[in-house]
């Protein structure tokens, strides 16, 4: 049998051993930090040949407040906290919707679905937290409710930007082709990376499984991002090349810096804070991550409230009601005709005298 070796460095000290092996580690408050645990097979040690080895290892790490690392523990308090935070916006929300139901669009009980189902999430996210801290490994069923709503927050959200962003709804009521082919292409992908990163939850971090799927993840998220963006640009686009009202372009721009201003947080800033934290500060990555997603949620539900008084609700359908809008006939014999103006929600309807 070839020599399996096991070399463990802990603050400096080294540790040789040959199977089997058996140890008790405990660190103290003055060593605390983040420890490795790494395995070398000398036998390949020259790169063109690779000896196969099987082996199996127990491993049981533990804090005093549980099984979770110190990064970890508030995370499950954190999860909780928030989950009650975006229930209670979940819940104004459809409280304004109920009270202004006849400016109610389609897409605004879209934008409740999202906001409960990532409260869920949150929940389900929480206890699986829980039980890992208290049992040591997750309990199937709670992670799998948890994975499933993840998935359908994932799915939603991305939904409701791309649907926003073109325009759904409160400017047209049509998708075109290329809209439609940008769902087509967003929703399979934001599938994929919910799979990714379901795998990534539940692999170990050393396994090679776990760096492709890393990495999966990250370029499927951010070619996600970018087809999201393209529906905002491609309608800014639009409204500017056409010369139509300027109000419509000045609200899909500031959506725009929106967008962008989120996922750059989320996605760089963020993750930039986390790597220059001390370890045991690491879950505010987490907690900033929440807090500007709930912060976007809000300030998109703002900018698009059914309200009377919601720009977007005030802006023509089409361009012949832009059109319409700036005939002025002076002739005698259309003195007394009016016409009916219709708003964009469809249901309330103004009558106007032409001059």
């Amino acid at each position: 049998e070839p020599l399996i070796l096991f070399v463990f460095n802990f603050e400096g000290l080294s540790v040789f051993s040959v199977l089997p092996l058996q140890f008790h580690l405990e660190i103290g408050p003055k060593a605390q930090g983040l420890y490795s645990l790494k395995f070398h097979y000398c036998q390949n040690k020259f790169p063109a040949v690779k000896q196969p080895y099987s082996f199996t290892v127990e491993v049981q790490e533990k804090n005093p407040g549980g099984y979770l690392s110190a990064a970890e523990i508030p995370l499950s308090r954190l999860y909780i906290c928030m989950a009650g935070v975006f229930f209670t916006a979940a819940l104004v929300w459809v409280y304004t919707l109920m009270k202004h139901r006849y400016s109610v669009f389609k897409i605004h009980w879209l934008m409740a679905a999202l906001a409960f189902t990532k409260s869920a999430s949150l929940v389900f996210h929480s206890i699986n937290y829980h039980f890992i801290n208290t049992e040591g490994h997750p309990i199937e069923g709670w992670a799998v409710m948890y994975y499933i709503t993840h998935l359908l927050k994932g799915a939603l959200l991305f939904i409701t930007l791309a649907l926003i962003g073109t325009g759904w709804a409160f400017v047209k009521y049509i998708l075109s082709d290329k809209e439609k082919k940008i769902f087509m292409i967003v929703i399979p992908l934001q599938v994929l990376a919910n799979v990714a990163y379901i795998i990534i939850e539940s692999t170990e971090e050393g396994s090679s499984e776990y760096n492709l799927w890393k990495e999966i993840l990250f370029l499927v998220d951010l070619i996600c991002c970018g087809a999201i963006l393209f529906p905002v640009v491609w309608s800014c686009g639009l409204f500017l090349s056409a010369a139509m009202n300027l109000e419509k372009l000045k609200l899909f721009r500031h959506y725009y810096v929106m967008i962008v201003c989120y996922i750059y947080f989320t996605r760089i800033i963020a993750i930039l804070l986390k790597i220059t934290m001390p370890f045991q500060w690491q879950w505010c990555y987490e907690f900033l991550v929440e807090v500007s997603t709930l912060i976007f949620f809000v300030l998109t539900g703002y900018k698009f409230r059914p309200a009377s008084n919601n720009p977007y609700l005030q802006l023509p359908q089409d361009e012949e009601d832009v059109e319409m809008d700036e005939v002025v006939t002076e002739s005698g014999a259309l003195e007394g005709i009016s016409k009916v103006k219709k708003t964009c929600n469809g249901r309330e309807r103004q009558k106007e005298s032409t001059l």
